[in-house]
């Protein structure tokens, strides 16, 4: 017979006390630390505890004696269900001031290396509507609040279309205004789901992989352009031809409306087939005159000033005069590297996506530009002393490499290639913080400047220039 869980304990009257990753705060309880989120240092609350290890506990907050004085009103009314924004509730200084602490507690704790003071954080502009992307997942498993089933409360429908529900793969929060995106975006999400509830499309339920509607990608660009990206688990054709008709008469602004039908097991869509419903196949976005082709399946940096913003940093640190070979690592669509291409002799772009790098030629044909070569593959495979001997010792390599920081035969490889300068454009300072202890033998940190791409998360970018010794 299975024993009866304990029940985990509810903590009365804790004080919080710091924030700490993942944008989960802090707060001390008999020497063991816990991780709470949608709090703020200076909140006195009374938590649930949901996870109880020996060293360290997670909980949620459930009544607030008193709130802190730092503490402001959540814009959103989604606030402390949906995963994402969970600093809304600090002012955008202290949120800088803390991603700028994140930065320098990195750096020296894991990097132990010698560093010059770090610059001041670059703040966004924006803090509400910046991102140029959002997706959003159509489910019939929508999510019901602690208050909602406390209250009994019942709905008419469990169809949801919005965020999936962190820890609850199969559950979705039903969006009605995200502050993230364009207003656009709200309008046409809340009106497809109005048809599709009119029309009873069924929304997809995640366990048993039945359904229609999975899911919708809506990209917007500063110059704007819109584009929709309609996914159906099946093909429907009248059905699915009705309801993009309704989309593209009800937003003629649409310029590019795709669909996909996709009967995968899971969302990804970098291996199957887009069609063009209406408009056209892509979208462009534009930064200090050169223009940059966005398909559905293309990455490009989510808050696009803040883009020009840390593009114009990694330019200023790589000191290109002109005559330099260039080595772009982890080049994506080649963003950087056309950015860079007039002020350098040659610049050469890896990425391990094939299609990204057919938009980095596309990217740099389209802005007339003949000083780039791009190579699609693994960059531990690729960048090789086979490699840097054929192309030449590049004067500047710049590295943006994924959360997950550089593997050590790369970083070996850079070491080999022995540039002047690196520069290493971070989207992890923690991990960033372990390489640049890998390169130190050679090379001195000689700037640090931190920029906030994603206000009211705990996320932030984090460029260093190293200089060789």
């Amino acid at each position: 017979m299975a024993k009866n869980k304990k029940p985990l304990p509810i903590l009365e009257n804790i004080t919080i006390t710091d924030l700490a990753a993942e944008g989960k705060a802090i707060a001390k309880v008999n020497d063991i630390v816990v991780f709470v989120p949608f709090v703020v240092p200076g909140d006195v609350v009374d938590l649930q505890v949901t996870r109880k290890k020996s060293s360290f506990m997670e909980a949620r907050p459930i009544h607030f004696h008193s709130y802190s004085e730092q503490r402001i009103e959540a814009v959103c009314e989604h606030f402390g269900i949906c995963g994402g924004c969970k600093w809304q509730i600090l002012p955008y200084a202290e949120q800088i001031r803390y991603k700028q602490k994140q930065v320098v507690d990195n750096l020296t704790r894991i990097g132990k290396i010698e560093l010059p003071e770090v610059s001041p954080i670059i703040g966004s502009s924006k803090t509400e509507f910046y991102r140029n992307k959002l997706e959003f997942t159509f489910s019939n498993k929508r999510w019901r609040t602690y208050e909602e089933i406390a209250e009994g409360k019942e709905f008419d429908t469990m169809n949801a279309v919005g965020f999936h529900i962190p820890g609850q793969f199969d559950k979705v929060l039903d969006i009605d205004k995200c502050w993230l995106q364009d207003d656009i975006s709200n309008k046409i999400r809340n009106e497809v789901r109005q048809y599709a509830l009119e029309h009873e499309l069924t929304f997809f339920n995640l366990r048993s992989q039945e359904g229609f509607l999975r899911t919708m990608i809506v990209r917007t660009t500063s110059t704007g352009e819109l584009m929709i990206i309609m996914v159906f688990f099946h093909e429907d054709t009248e059905v699915q031809n009705a309801l993009l008709k309704h989309i593209a008469d009800k937003f003629p602004e649409i310029t590019s409306l795709l669909y996909i039908i996709n009967s995968k097991a899971n969302d990804t869509i970098t291996d199957q087939e887009v069609i063009v419903y209406k408009g056209n196949e892509c979208i462009y976005e534009e930064m200090e005159g050169l223009k940059f082709k966005i398909g559905p399946k293309s990455f490009y940096q989510t808050n696009s000033e803040q883009a020009y913003e840390l593009y114009k940093v990694t330019r200023n640190f790589a000191q290109l005069t002109g005559n330099e070979l260039v080595y772009d690592l982890y080049t994506g669509t080649g963003t950087i590297a056309n950015f860079i291409a007039h002020q350098a002799k040659q610049v050469i772009g890896i990425e391990y996506v094939p299609e990204a790098i057919e938009d980095a030629l596309i990217n740099s044909k389209l802005n007339n530009i003949d000083n780039t070569l791009f190579y699609s593959g693994d960059m531990k495979d690729i960048l090789n002393a086979a490699f840097i001997e054929k192309h030449g010792k590049p004067e500047v390599i710049i590295t943006d490499p994924p959360r997950a920081g550089m593997h050590e035969d790369v970083i070996n490889a850079i070491l080999f290639a022995d540039p002047k300068r690196i520069v290493y454009v971070s989207c992890n300072p923690a991990t960033q913080a372990r390489d640049l202890n890998l390169l130190d033998g050679n090379y001195k940190v000689t700037a640090i400047q931190p920029v906030d791409m994603f206000p009211h998360t705990h996320h932030v970018e984090n460029v260093v220039l190293l200089e060789r010794k």
